[in-house]
């Protein structure tokens, strides 16, 4: 070892005698800042992590280990000082690991001087080290492959250009074989084979953070064949000249035996797919404790299988190793219980049509370009978890997230595909242990209408599939045992306020069979139970298998046994206005679509007073102006141990045009006051924002011109560490949260049977106003367009109070008595007037109390223990537009505060099992928020620290070439004969 320690010493020392070391680590250094900032545009990406570094590594590193090795033999054969080498008492094993070693130490000197940019990112958002550490891991291993390529092509030249060009040739080859660029040309499978040869692709698997031994063993194994080689090619050159041996072939036979074994010992670490390390924060890539206790419930067993295509589009071929590598972790963590295939439905006829007839499954055509044409590729993309008869289906939308960097460039990943098919296994299982009875779990019976034109009218399609519709129908009406029924009205002939109410109630609308086509008909389908009615959905597919999967999901939308059900409440809806802004009340479509893939949602206005008796959970987002039966609902639901979620403020923000605010009552203000909590009429504004697409006027030529800037805008609070609740349970998985015009909640009460839990703060050096001009004014104001305020401080906007409440009604009369007392009062003045004109001749004693009617005055006074009230101070951070405009901000589909009423609504049901895993994302880990000036400022700082490492090496190289000055010196003078 001391002499390999010699041989890179020399090499070392030789590197930095020369300018050589510094244009070295200056190019990696410059074209590093360059691709991070300028290639990759890190701030417009928004995304706190460290793949622009890692990302151009793979060729980054081709191009400098072939500068760096392209002298190591050639110039020693050059000069003539290999033959002085290679007959010295020094072995060609020890000489080949000196130089790679002394290649290895630069390397590492050039990985770390990119370190300050990595601790920068970490500084300015919440940087996960675990894919860092991997990254630096997989640089070297991969430096150190190509190290000793380069090595083993510049033994066999003595030209440096040429050993260079050679090296870049080689290692461009490598990468290229696993590169999407060439693994589209061919099918998934064999893609997936040329991936594990590609040195690129097998630097992407450890770079996200997942680091697997197999990969490792990859690179050691290249490594070792190019090391091999390198030693047998100067054994050959010592032997140059000399008659052929049995020695000679000895060494040949061994070198090829050893190389044969090291490409060999890939192949037998194949199946190990267990040895692999998810050192991620969150360990995403890994089967969580969560998804183990779900497995562990399975009784029979369960089936995931893959539905994946040879030929797919080229941003979703990547995905599909990930995806295999999860599921096969399901395998593993089932223990027998789950068995994972993987098919390609386009090379079985017999899988494809069980796919499209039994479960839906359908190819997804993607628009793909060759070097010649522009064409269209219909591939599968899909999951399905079958569990009995039970079964759910997961297609590409639900399982990748995109994120958009530019106007035509794409990042896509899989958005988080452990809690989607954890989610879908427990559907499967809720579904399966209720029997595979529908109307099992369905409390009311239930009736099926179609509203369908005489068969004279439709098409011949639609004729035939009502023929199937109504034979599934029969085959239900005997499976419910009386609990079902059914019936077809015709709208066309039965009268103008059926078709009225049709439109009114449920959108329905007369249809057409084409474009050219004026015969129009209808073909709308609902289904009632008590005062609860669902639209079946006509399906792509007009067929009966299809239909039938149509109809049992319409049911289970009924059903308590497959879905707790959410009441929920919200304003009308809004109407747009451009700019993806919104007039009038807010929207929350993307909240019920969302929370509807989970819960059974059921609207109600609490306008009888009462909420729903088969709610679960009361969700409250923006309401306006309650009346005091409304409240009432509210109150008593609290009584009976409920959960109420409100998002509501005093403060009711229009974004028609001009941003305005004004002050807008909810109805709760009294009650809520009267529980202790108390939403001030003021908003809350945070330096610490995101930035907002504002609509701004501005003078120009004395005209009013108004334009549409992204400015930071202190209305918009970014959330993050210190301002989420992290001691419950209900910020699980959740990194930010973005609350829009929210305003400081008190908790005036306190109580020792109430805990109190602060759940979201805005920070330190934020102020509140009772100014509720909400428009910038960047003249005036400058960069933050507001007024700062004098006192600042954290502000409470979010919070969660549970334990034992006293009725708001206690000692009051019951809303419903009153409004019962007043009818009568009124039903009996009228019957009262129409017993005068007619003169009868007497009643009864009590024949008109029969009249009245009867209601209970029954009040709960308190409640139990259990209750619970999530309160909110911003009803926009969950409606429509705040999301949109955040998600059009950020490049990429933002769900966070939905996130949080889905873990809300979870953590309240007892339905915890995925809080851990529901808000994990591959880009949800956002920058901090940052003004331009300070964006400049890291960028430059990261210049200037590389400035600072450059500098760092010439004095080192400085230090090396007047110590070897002085040594030489010593030598000469007789002064260091040891030195």
């Amino acid at each position: 070892m001391s002499t390999v320690f010699r041989v890179a010493r020399r090499e070392l020392a030789g590197f930095f005698s020369s300018p050589a070391a510094f244009i070295f680590f200056g190019t990696f250094l410059g074209v590093s800042l360059f691709v991070f900032f300028w290639v990759e545009t890190f701030f417009s990406r928004n995304i706190a992590d460290a793949r622009p570094l890692f990302q151009w590594m793979p060729l980054l590193l081709i191009f400098l280990t072939a500068a760096l090795t392209m002298r190591m033999w050639a110039e020693e054969r050059r000069l003539g000082t290999l033959e002085v080498l290679l007959t010295a008492p020094v072995s060609p094993v020890a000489l080949v690991s000196g130089k790679f070693l002394a290649c290895l130490i630069l390397i590492m000197l050039a990985l770390a001087l990119t370190l300050p940019l990595v601790i920068t990112v970490s500084m300015m958002g919440p940087l996960d080290w675990g894919p860092v550490a991997a990254g630096y891991l997989a640089a070297l291993f991969l430096a150190s492959s190509y190290i000793a390529l380069g090595l083993f092509v510049s033994s066999r030249s003595d030209n440096q250009i040429v050993s260079l060009i050679l090296a870049t040739l080689a290692g461009g080859f490598l990468y290229l074989l696993g590169s999407d660029t060439l693994t589209g040309f061919f099918g998934t499978r064999t893609g997936e084979i040329l991936k594990l040869l590609g040195t690129g692709s097998r630097f992407e698997a450890l770079g996200r953070g997942v680091i697997d031994l197999r990969d490792l063993v990859y690179y050691l194994s290249l490594t070792g064949i190019f090391l091999s080689l390198n030693i047998y090619s100067l054994e050959r050159l010592r032997w140059a000249g000399n008659p052929s041996n049995s020695r000679h072939r000895q060494w040949a036979w061994f070198a090829l035996l050893l190389c044969l074994n090291l490409a060999a010992v890939n192949l037998w670490m194949t199946p190990l797919a267990k040895l692999r390390l998810d050192i991620t924060r969150d360990h995403i890539y890994s089967i969580s404790p969560a998804t183990r206790a779900v497995l562990k419930r399975l009784r029979e067993p369960l089936l995931i299988r893959g539905y994946f295509s040879a030929q797919t589009h080229p941003l979703l071929a990547p995905l599909v190793p990930q995806l295999r590598d999860l599921l096969k972790e399901y395998d593993v963590a089932g223990q027998g219980r789950v068995r994972v295939e993987f098919v390609d439905p386009h090379q079985d006829r017999e899988l494809e049509r069980e796919a499209g007839e039994k479960y839906g499954i359908k190819p997804v055509p993607f628009q793909t370009a060759s070097r010649y044409q522009a064409a269209v590729t219909n591939s599968y993309f899909h999951v399905l978890v079958r569990y009995g008869d039970e079964y759910q289906v997961l297609g590409f939308r639900d399982l990748i997230e995109i994120k958009a960097q530019g106007e035509t460039r794409l990042d896509v990943g899989l958005r988080n595909p452990e809690y989607d098919i954890t989610k879908a296994i427990k559907k499967v299982l809720v579904a399966y242990q209720s029997g595979g009875n529908l109307f099992a779990a369905i409390p009311e019976p239930v009736r099926f209408t179609g509203y369908i034109s005489d068969h004279s009218r439709l098409p011949e399609e639609l004729v035939t599939l009502t023929g199937e519709i109504k034979k599934t129908l029969d085959a239900l009406v005997k499976e419910s045992n009386g609990r079902f029924s059914y019936t077809f009205v015709d709208p066309d002939r039965a009268g103008r306020e059926l078709r009225e109410r049709l439109k009114r109630n449920y959108g329905l609308q007369p249809l057409v069979a084409g474009l050219l086509s004026t015969t129009t008909f209808w073909y709308g389908m609902v289904l009632e139970s008590g005062d609860r009615s669902v639209l079946v959905p006509l399906p792509e597919d007009l067929t009966g298998t299809a239909m039938e999967r149509s109809l049992k999901a319409a049911l289970k939308r009924f059903s308590r046994g497959f879905l707790k059900t959410v009441a929920l409440v919200t304003p009308q809806p809004a109407m747009p206005t451009g700019f993806g802004l919104t007039a009038g009340q807010e929207n929350y479509r993307i909240l019920r679509q969302i929370l509807e893939q989970e819960y059974a949602i059921r609207e109600t206005d609490l306008q009888s007073g009462q909420v729903p008796e088969d709610a679960d959970l009361l969700l409250l987002a923006g309401p306006r102006k309650l009346s005091e039966k409304q409240v009432f609902a509210v109150d008593q639901f609290l009584m009976r141990g409920g959960t109420v979620i409100a998002a509501l403020s005093p403060v009711k923000v229009e974004t028609s045009g001009r941003l305005n605010a004004r002050k807008e009552e909810s109805g709760l203000e009294e009650w809520l006051t009267f529980q202790g909590l108390t939403v001030r009429p003021q908003l809350v504004l945070d330096p610490h924002n995101i930035p907002f697409p504002v609509p701004v006027q501005r003078q120009l030529g004395g005209f009013m011109v108004q334009e549409t800037r992204l400015v930071n805008y202190p209305f918009f609070l970014d959330l993050r560490e210190q301002g989420l609740g992290r001691d419950s349970g209900l910020i699980a998985g959740i990194d930010q949260v973005t609350c829009t015009w929210a305003s400081p909640i008190e908790v005036t009460k306190g109580d020792t049977q109430r805990t109190v839990t602060r759940l979201l703060e805005s920070s330190a050096d934020s102020w509140v106003t009772d100014d509720l001009n909400i428009q910038p004014d960047f003249q005036q104001y400058g960069d933050l367009g507001f007024p700062r305020g004098t006192t600042s401080g954290r502000h409470l906007v979010g919070v969660m109070v549970e334990g034992r409440f006293d009725s708001f009604f206690k000692d009051r009369e019951s809303p419903l008595v009153r409004e019962a007392r007043e009818k009568n009062k009124a039903d009996r003045e009228k019957q009262d007037g129409k017993d005068t004109e007619k003169e009868p001749d007497g009643k009864k004693e009590g024949e008109k109390d029969k009249t009245e009617q009867m209601v209970l005055d029954r009040i709960i006074h308190h409640s139990p223990d259990s209750a619970r009230i999530i309160l909110f101070s911003s009803p926009t951070f969950i409606g429509d537009t705040a999301l949109s405009l955040i998600s059009s901000t950020l490049g990429t589909e933002y769900l966070a505060p939905v996130t949080l009423i889905g873990n809300a609504l979870d953590w309240s049901l007892e339905d915890r099992d995925l809080l851990a895993i529901r808000g994990r994302s591959l880009f949800a880990r956002t920058l901090y928020p940052m003004s331009r000036q300070q964006r400049v400022f890291w960028e430059y700082l990261n210049y200037g620290l590389a400035a600072v490492g450059l500098l760092i090496v010439w004095f080192f190289r400085r230090w090396l070439r007047i110590r070897a000055d002085r040594r030489w010196q010593a030598l000469i003078t007789g002064q260091g004969e040891n030195a």
